[in-house]
């Protein structure tokens, strides 16, 4: 599950970089949440529409929904504390909203009153942030709703359904909206599992240490292993260090072979070292990376 970005998003990008910046020198801005690990709605709707004064809808109404071709990604921070949107709508409209319960808390159903502008919001207070376009409030209050929420792993959001009201810098004049947004059950996440061999070699030529063992993954991923060595000889200490890729399918152990080389003079010998292992790649559904380590006593003996 891959989140592909069309030019207008990177358009979006710049604006928002240049408009916070504006902000920064005092006038209107918009700063919206990150994306890094946003993920593509499969099924969803966002519409919003305002009073004549209010400056994020300028009076007009908006609708949008994947089943039109719209586009929206969405994600949770780490604490399930914020839901970040994006929507991009096919006409080239882009809009962010987030939600964010209290400092500390779970975003669940219920009312938020006193939402103050996200992600300035503190302690007690929850965070709203509607904008877009080119639009956004350096300061704003209002309230949401919501009615449901339901999260994964790594930011998952598997259905929300919310409504809001916002009032850009202390006016009256207001935004009203809402958001529903139902994706099916959340991918399992990736699951990797290292196994070092209590065997290697020492090589009598170059003085390499050569490792191996096996990667075990639950999805079809590249795999980086790499570990460090460390000897203890006559009073020497020897250390290395080794990396290696391999291709992991699921069902199916990948074997991997790795060679330290020593970074001092002294080479690796026959014997006992110790071999600090670890697993890396990264998730496919999460864009999140996952690292497994081991740390075993490994036997060289001499090649």
């Amino acid at each position: 599950m891959h989140l592909s970005l069309p030019k207008r998003v990177l358009a979006r990008a710049t604006t928002t970089l240049a408009l916070a910046l504006a902000m920064a020198a005092g006038t209107t801005g918009l700063l919206s949440g990150a994306e890094a690990h946003a993920l593509p709605v499969t099924e969803g709707s966002f519409s919003f529409g305002g009073d004549e004064d209010d400056y994020i809808s300028g009076g007009r109404s908006y609708a949008y929904a994947t089943a039109s071709q719209d586009r929206m990604s969405a994600f949770a921070n780490a604490d399930n504390g914020v839901i970040s949107v994006s929507v991009d709508g096919a006409n080239g409209d882009w809009w962010s909203l987030d939600l964010a319960a209290p400092s500390g808390e779970k975003l669940a159903p219920g009312t938020y009153t006193g939402a103050t502008r996200y992600p300035f919001n503190e302690g007690t207070e929850p965070g709203l942030s509607l904008g877009g376009n080119g639009r956004g409030c350096n300061q704003l209050t209002g309230t949401f709703t919501v009615s449901a929420v339901e999260f994964g792993p790594q930011g998952y959001v598997k259905n929300l359904d919310a409504t809001f009201v916002q009032h850009c810098e202390g006016g009256t004049a207001a935004a009203r909206g809402e958001i529903h947004i139902e994706n099916p059950a959340s991918p399992a996440e990736l699951g990797l599992d290292l196994g070092i061999a209590l065997d290697g070699t020492a090589s009598a030529l170059n003085g390499k240490a050569t490792l191996h063992g096996t990667v075990s993954c639950n999805k079809p991923v590249r795999v980086t292993v790499a570990g460090d060595v460390t000897q203890v000889k006559k009073r020497d200490l020897i250390r290395g260090s080794f990396s290696t890729t391999v291709s992991c399918t699921p069902g199916t152990p990948a074997a991997w072979s790795g060679t330290a080389v020593p970074t001092g003079s002294v080479p690796f010998q026959k014997g006992d070292v110790e071999v600090e292992g670890r697993a890396t790649a990264t998730d496919p559904d999460y864009d999140q990376a996952t690292t497994v380590g081991e740390t075993v006593a490994v036997h060289l003996t001499r090649s």
